[in-house]
Protein backbone atom coordinates (compact mmCIF):
# COMPACT_ATOMS: atom_id res chain seq x y z
CA UNK A 1 0.00 0.00 0.00
CA UNK A 2 2.59 2.32 0.65
CA UNK A 3 4.59 1.70 -2.33
CA UNK A 4 1.16 2.04 -4.74
CA UNK A 5 0.93 5.79 -2.78
CA UNK A 6 4.68 6.28 -3.46
CA UNK A 7 4.10 5.75 -7.12
CA UNK A 8 1.07 7.92 -7.31
CA UNK A 9 2.87 10.71 -5.65
CA UNK A 10 5.87 10.18 -7.77
CA UNK A 11 3.33 10.09 -10.67
CA UNK A 12 1.53 13.90 -9.49
CA UNK A 13 5.14 15.04 -9.05
CA UNK A 14 5.89 14.16 -12.58
CA UNK A 15 2.84 15.64 -14.00
CA UNK A 16 3.04 18.71 -12.03
CA UNK A 17 6.51 19.25 -13.73
CA UNK A 18 5.24 18.68 -16.87
CA UNK A 19 2.74 21.26 -16.52
CA UNK A 20 5.12 23.51 -14.88
CA UNK A 21 7.68 23.10 -18.21
CA UNK A 22 4.72 23.44 -20.67
CA UNK A 23 3.88 26.85 -19.08
CA UNK A 24 5.92 28.89 -20.76
CA UNK A 25 5.29 27.50 -24.02
CA UNK A 26 1.27 28.04 -23.66
CA UNK A 27 2.00 31.67 -22.68
CA UNK A 28 3.90 32.41 -25.91
CA UNK A 29 1.91 30.84 -28.19
CA UNK A 30 -1.29 32.68 -26.93
CA UNK A 31 0.81 35.86 -27.43
CA UNK A 32 1.36 35.02 -30.81
CA UNK A 33 -1.94 34.27 -31.23
CA UNK A 34 -3.23 36.82 -30.47
CA UNK A 35 -0.34 38.96 -32.56
CA UNK A 36 -1.16 36.98 -35.88
CA UNK A 37 -5.09 36.56 -35.58
CA UNK A 38 -6.75 39.06 -33.10
CA UNK A 39 -7.12 42.09 -35.01
CA UNK A 40 -7.79 45.28 -32.92
CA UNK A 41 -11.06 47.54 -33.16
CA UNK A 42 -10.25 50.72 -34.02
CA UNK A 43 -11.51 53.62 -31.76
CA UNK A 44 -13.58 55.44 -34.46
CA UNK A 45 -15.46 57.60 -32.68
CA UNK A 46 -11.82 59.18 -30.94
CA UNK A 47 -10.62 60.00 -34.03
CA UNK A 48 -11.03 63.71 -35.27
CA UNK A 49 -12.26 64.50 -38.59
CA UNK A 50 -10.53 67.73 -39.94
CA UNK A 51 -12.64 69.55 -42.43
CA UNK A 52 -9.74 71.39 -43.88
CA UNK A 53 -6.55 68.87 -43.98
CA UNK A 54 -3.19 69.93 -45.15
CA UNK A 55 -3.25 68.16 -48.75
CA UNK A 56 -6.75 70.25 -49.58
CA UNK A 57 -6.74 73.11 -52.22
CA UNK A 58 -9.93 75.35 -52.59
CA UNK A 59 -10.23 77.09 -55.75
CA UNK A 60 -13.73 79.21 -55.24
CA UNK A 61 -14.84 81.42 -51.94
CA UNK A 62 -18.30 83.34 -52.02
CA UNK A 63 -18.97 85.43 -48.52
CA UNK A 64 -23.11 86.04 -48.79
CA UNK A 65 -22.70 87.83 -45.18
CA UNK A 66 -23.43 87.38 -41.52
CA UNK A 67 -20.45 85.38 -41.26
CA UNK A 68 -21.12 82.63 -43.32
CA UNK A 69 -18.44 81.51 -45.79
CA UNK A 70 -18.50 78.40 -48.30
CA UNK A 71 -15.08 76.91 -50.06
CA UNK A 72 -15.18 74.74 -52.79
CA UNK A 73 -11.98 72.72 -54.54
CA UNK A 74 -10.33 69.32 -55.20
CA UNK A 75 -12.22 66.64 -55.51
CA UNK A 76 -15.80 68.18 -55.22
CA UNK A 77 -14.83 69.23 -51.41
CA UNK A 78 -17.01 71.71 -49.79
CA UNK A 79 -16.81 73.71 -46.43
CA UNK A 80 -19.38 75.98 -44.86
CA UNK A 81 -18.32 78.76 -41.85
CA UNK A 82 -20.70 80.25 -40.04
CA UNK A 83 -18.30 82.30 -37.76
CA UNK A 84 -16.66 83.68 -39.92
CA UNK A 85 -14.40 81.19 -41.12
CA UNK A 86 -12.99 80.53 -36.96
CA UNK A 87 -14.82 76.92 -37.46
CA UNK A 88 -15.50 74.97 -40.95
CA UNK A 89 -17.68 71.85 -41.74
CA UNK A 90 -17.59 69.61 -44.69
CA UNK A 91 -20.68 69.21 -46.70
CA UNK A 92 -21.52 66.17 -48.68
CA UNK A 93 -21.57 66.63 -52.49
CA UNK A 94 -22.27 63.93 -55.43
CA UNK A 95 -19.54 65.03 -56.76
CA UNK A 96 -16.10 63.81 -57.12
CA UNK A 97 -14.35 66.32 -59.44
CA UNK A 98 -12.64 69.64 -59.13
CA UNK A 99 -14.67 72.16 -58.09
CA UNK A 100 -13.54 75.82 -59.73
CA UNK A 101 -16.01 78.71 -58.21
CA UNK A 102 -19.27 79.36 -55.56
CA UNK A 103 -21.56 81.71 -55.97
CA UNK A 104 -24.68 81.91 -53.33
CA UNK A 105 -27.76 84.14 -53.63
CA UNK A 106 -27.73 84.11 -49.74
CA UNK A 107 -27.15 81.56 -46.74
CA UNK A 108 -29.37 79.19 -48.21
CA UNK A 109 -28.67 78.75 -51.97
CA UNK A 110 -25.78 78.78 -53.63
CA UNK A 111 -24.15 77.13 -57.06
CA UNK A 112 -21.21 75.78 -57.51
CA UNK A 113 -19.51 74.79 -60.63
CA UNK A 114 -16.27 73.07 -61.99
CA UNK A 115 -14.37 70.23 -64.35
CA UNK A 116 -15.96 68.31 -66.89
CA UNK A 117 -18.79 70.94 -66.50
CA UNK A 118 -20.17 69.95 -63.66
CA UNK A 119 -22.69 72.34 -61.70
CA UNK A 120 -23.94 71.64 -58.04
CA UNK A 121 -26.99 73.56 -56.38
CA UNK A 122 -28.37 73.59 -52.67
CA UNK A 123 -31.26 75.05 -51.33
CA UNK A 124 -31.07 74.33 -47.69
CA UNK A 125 -27.36 75.63 -46.98
CA UNK A 126 -25.76 72.74 -48.00
CA UNK A 127 -27.10 70.15 -46.08
CA UNK A 128 -27.73 68.99 -49.51
CA UNK A 129 -26.51 69.31 -53.06
CA UNK A 130 -27.56 67.93 -55.58
CA UNK A 131 -25.86 67.78 -59.44
CA UNK A 132 -27.72 70.12 -62.12
CA UNK A 133 -27.37 69.42 -65.69
CA UNK A 134 -25.81 72.26 -67.81
CA UNK A 135 -25.14 72.25 -72.13
CA UNK A 136 -21.61 70.50 -72.29
CA UNK A 137 -19.32 70.92 -75.25
CA UNK A 138 -17.58 67.52 -76.90
CA UNK A 139 -13.97 69.26 -76.91
CA UNK A 140 -13.66 70.66 -73.22
CA UNK A 141 -16.17 72.04 -70.30
CA UNK A 142 -14.51 73.32 -67.41
CA UNK A 143 -16.15 75.90 -65.95
CA UNK A 144 -14.24 78.68 -64.41
CA UNK A 145 -15.94 81.15 -62.52
CA UNK A 146 -19.88 81.59 -61.70
CA UNK A 147 -21.83 84.26 -60.35
CA UNK A 148 -25.02 84.76 -58.42
CA UNK A 149 -27.32 87.81 -59.10
CA UNK A 150 -30.83 88.60 -57.73
CA UNK A 151 -33.83 86.66 -58.46
CA UNK A 152 -31.80 83.40 -59.08
CA UNK A 153 -29.87 84.56 -61.86
CA UNK A 154 -26.61 83.13 -62.17
CA UNK A 155 -24.05 83.14 -64.76
CA UNK A 156 -21.41 80.56 -65.57
CA UNK A 157 -18.29 81.02 -67.56
CA UNK A 158 -15.20 78.55 -69.17
CA UNK A 159 -13.31 76.74 -71.66
CA UNK A 160 -14.67 76.88 -75.72
CA UNK A 161 -16.17 79.73 -75.36
CA UNK A 162 -18.91 78.58 -72.43
CA UNK A 163 -21.13 81.20 -71.43
CA UNK A 164 -24.05 80.17 -69.14
CA UNK A 165 -27.37 81.79 -68.06
CA UNK A 166 -29.46 80.03 -65.55
CA UNK A 167 -33.07 82.24 -64.17
CA UNK A 168 -33.88 79.94 -61.35
CA UNK A 169 -31.30 79.65 -59.20
CA UNK A 170 -29.07 77.15 -60.85
CA UNK A 171 -31.76 74.59 -61.76
CA UNK A 172 -31.66 74.58 -65.53
CA UNK A 173 -29.01 76.50 -67.83
CA UNK A 174 -28.76 77.76 -71.18
CA UNK A 175 -26.20 78.44 -73.30
CA UNK A 176 -26.40 81.93 -74.77
CA UNK A 177 -23.03 82.20 -76.75
CA UNK A 178 -22.16 79.49 -79.55
CA UNK A 179 -19.05 77.79 -78.68
CA UNK A 180 -15.45 79.56 -79.50
CA UNK A 181 -11.74 78.34 -79.86
CA UNK A 182 -10.88 80.27 -76.12
CA UNK A 183 -11.80 80.27 -72.79
CA UNK A 184 -14.04 82.85 -70.65
CA UNK A 185 -12.20 83.27 -66.83
CA UNK A 186 -14.60 85.82 -65.51
CA UNK A 187 -17.68 87.61 -65.80
CA UNK A 188 -19.06 90.65 -63.76
CA UNK A 189 -22.62 92.54 -63.28
CA UNK A 190 -23.02 95.65 -62.29
CA UNK A 191 -27.05 95.96 -63.28
CA UNK A 192 -27.39 95.51 -66.92
CA UNK A 193 -23.94 96.10 -67.42
CA UNK A 194 -21.86 93.45 -67.53
CA UNK A 195 -18.17 92.43 -68.60
CA UNK A 196 -16.85 89.23 -69.51
CA UNK A 197 -12.67 88.81 -69.82
CA UNK A 198 -10.67 85.35 -70.91
CA UNK A 199 -8.02 84.30 -73.12
CA UNK A 200 -5.78 86.90 -74.94
CA UNK A 201 -6.66 89.37 -73.22
CA UNK A 202 -10.44 89.73 -74.92
CA UNK A 203 -13.19 91.63 -73.29
CA UNK A 204 -17.11 91.33 -73.71
CA UNK A 205 -19.46 94.50 -72.52
CA UNK A 206 -23.13 94.24 -71.88
CA UNK A 207 -25.55 97.13 -71.92
CA UNK A 208 -29.12 94.97 -71.31
CA UNK A 209 -28.43 92.42 -69.23
CA UNK A 210 -26.45 90.16 -71.45
CA UNK A 211 -28.81 89.71 -74.18
CA UNK A 212 -26.23 91.52 -76.27
CA UNK A 213 -22.31 91.11 -76.12
CA UNK A 214 -19.47 93.41 -77.95
CA UNK A 215 -15.96 93.13 -77.85
CA UNK A 216 -14.21 96.10 -76.67
CA UNK A 217 -10.73 96.63 -77.57
CA UNK A 218 -8.11 95.74 -74.45
CA UNK A 219 -4.71 96.82 -74.25
CA UNK A 220 -3.65 93.43 -72.44
CA UNK A 221 -2.12 90.78 -74.85
CA UNK A 222 -1.88 88.10 -71.57
CA UNK A 223 -4.74 86.21 -70.85
CA UNK A 224 -7.27 87.76 -68.29
CA UNK A 225 -8.38 85.80 -65.37
CA UNK A 226 -10.21 88.32 -63.23
CA UNK A 227 -12.89 91.16 -63.37
CA UNK A 228 -14.60 93.36 -60.77
CA UNK A 229 -16.37 96.83 -60.77
CA UNK A 230 -17.15 99.11 -57.75
CA UNK A 231 -20.26 100.37 -59.27
CA UNK A 232 -21.01 100.82 -63.05
CA UNK A 233 -18.66 102.79 -64.46
CA UNK A 234 -15.03 102.18 -62.31
CA UNK A 235 -13.71 98.28 -62.76
CA UNK A 236 -10.09 96.50 -63.01
CA UNK A 237 -9.11 93.40 -64.35
CA UNK A 238 -6.20 91.21 -64.23
CA UNK A 239 -4.30 88.96 -65.19
CA UNK A 240 -1.26 86.70 -66.43
CA UNK A 241 2.15 88.50 -65.87
CA UNK A 242 1.27 91.25 -63.59
CA UNK A 243 -1.47 92.04 -66.06
CA UNK A 244 -3.51 95.20 -64.28
CA UNK A 245 -6.30 97.21 -66.47
CA UNK A 246 -8.56 100.26 -65.20
CA UNK A 247 -11.91 102.06 -66.94
CA UNK A 248 -13.44 105.25 -65.53
CA UNK A 249 -16.56 105.05 -68.34
CA UNK A 250 -17.83 101.41 -68.11
CA UNK A 251 -15.62 99.31 -69.95
CA UNK A 252 -15.45 101.32 -73.13
CA UNK A 253 -12.18 102.29 -72.79
CA UNK A 254 -9.63 100.41 -70.70
CA UNK A 255 -5.56 101.79 -69.65
CA UNK A 256 -2.87 99.35 -68.46
CA UNK A 257 -1.69 100.05 -64.69
CA UNK A 258 1.69 99.81 -64.02
CA UNK A 259 3.47 96.78 -64.04
CA UNK A 260 4.38 95.86 -60.54
CA UNK A 261 5.10 92.72 -60.84
CA UNK A 262 5.44 89.60 -63.04
CA UNK A 263 3.64 87.20 -60.80
CA UNK A 264 0.13 86.31 -62.06
CA UNK A 265 -2.59 87.93 -60.73
CA UNK A 266 -5.47 85.98 -60.17
CA UNK A 267 -8.17 87.33 -58.44
CA UNK A 268 -9.77 91.31 -57.96
CA UNK A 269 -11.99 92.67 -55.36
CA UNK A 270 -13.14 95.84 -54.55
CA UNK A 271 -13.45 95.94 -50.53
CA UNK A 272 -15.04 98.96 -50.04
CA UNK A 273 -11.58 101.02 -49.41
CA UNK A 274 -9.12 99.81 -51.77
CA UNK A 275 -9.15 97.54 -55.14
CA UNK A 276 -6.84 94.22 -53.80
CA UNK A 277 -5.33 91.21 -56.29
CA UNK A 278 -4.03 88.28 -55.59
CA UNK A 279 -1.80 85.65 -57.50
CA UNK A 280 1.12 83.19 -57.34
CA UNK A 281 3.48 83.54 -54.79
CA UNK A 282 1.91 84.97 -52.25
CA UNK A 283 1.65 88.53 -54.34
CA UNK A 284 -1.25 91.00 -52.92
CA UNK A 285 -1.29 93.96 -55.91
CA UNK A 286 -3.47 97.11 -54.14
CA UNK A 287 -4.43 100.30 -55.48
CA UNK A 288 -6.76 103.22 -54.56
CA UNK A 289 -10.55 103.87 -55.34
CA UNK A 290 -9.54 105.80 -59.03
CA UNK A 291 -7.29 102.48 -60.12
CA UNK A 292 -4.00 104.66 -59.25
CA UNK A 293 -1.34 104.55 -56.34
CA UNK A 294 0.03 101.14 -57.38
CA UNK A 295 1.19 99.18 -54.56
CA UNK A 296 2.64 95.58 -54.60
CA UNK A 297 4.05 93.21 -52.13
CA UNK A 298 3.36 89.81 -50.24
CA UNK A 299 0.03 88.92 -48.33
CA UNK A 300 2.66 87.49 -45.78
CA UNK A 301 6.58 86.64 -45.78
CA UNK A 302 5.80 83.44 -44.44
CA UNK A 303 3.70 81.88 -46.94
CA UNK A 304 4.35 81.78 -50.55
CA UNK A 305 1.22 80.04 -51.80
CA UNK A 306 -0.27 80.65 -55.00
CA UNK A 307 -4.17 82.31 -54.37
CA UNK A 308 -7.13 81.78 -56.61
CA UNK A 309 -9.61 83.73 -55.03
CA UNK A 310 -10.36 86.84 -52.26
CA UNK A 311 -13.06 87.95 -50.72
CA UNK A 312 -13.98 90.84 -48.24
CA UNK A 313 -16.00 90.13 -44.59
CA UNK A 314 -16.07 93.55 -43.84
CA UNK A 315 -12.66 93.54 -40.93
CA UNK A 316 -10.94 91.22 -42.83
CA UNK A 317 -10.44 89.15 -46.21
CA UNK A 318 -10.30 85.36 -46.54
CA UNK A 319 -8.34 83.77 -49.69
CA UNK A 320 -8.67 80.25 -51.69
CA UNK A 321 -6.23 78.62 -53.82
CA UNK A 322 -3.19 76.52 -52.12
CA UNK A 323 -4.76 76.67 -48.78
CA UNK A 324 -7.57 78.31 -47.59
CA UNK A 325 -6.59 81.21 -44.98
CA UNK A 326 -7.81 84.88 -43.44
CA UNK A 327 -5.99 88.09 -42.82
CA UNK A 328 -6.99 90.40 -40.80
CA UNK A 329 -5.07 93.34 -39.23
CA UNK A 330 -2.05 92.03 -41.83
CA UNK A 331 -1.95 89.04 -40.13
CA UNK A 332 -2.02 85.78 -42.22
CA UNK A 333 -4.37 82.92 -40.67
CA UNK A 334 -3.80 79.29 -42.40
CA UNK A 335 -6.74 77.23 -42.06
CA UNK A 336 -5.67 73.23 -40.84
CA UNK A 337 -2.14 74.79 -40.73
CA UNK A 338 -1.76 76.52 -37.85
Amino acid sequence: MLKAIGKFGRGAQLVSSVGTSLLPVVIIGGLLYAALFVKAEPAVDSLAIHPIERRDVFYGLTAPGAGTLWAVGSYGKIVRSDDGGQSWRIQPTPVVSHLQAIAAWDGERAVAVGNRGLVVITADGGKTWKEAQAPRSEVANKLMQVRAYPGGVAWAVGEVGAVLRSLDYGTTWERVMPEKDQAWNDIFFDGPAGWMVGEFGQILRTTDGGANWAPVESPAGNSLMSVHFRDERHGVAVGLSGTALVTADGGQHWRQAPQLTREHLNCVVWDGRSWVAVGDKGIRVTADAAGKDWKAGRIDERDLSWHTQIVSTGDAHVLAGANLSVLRDDALHVFGRD
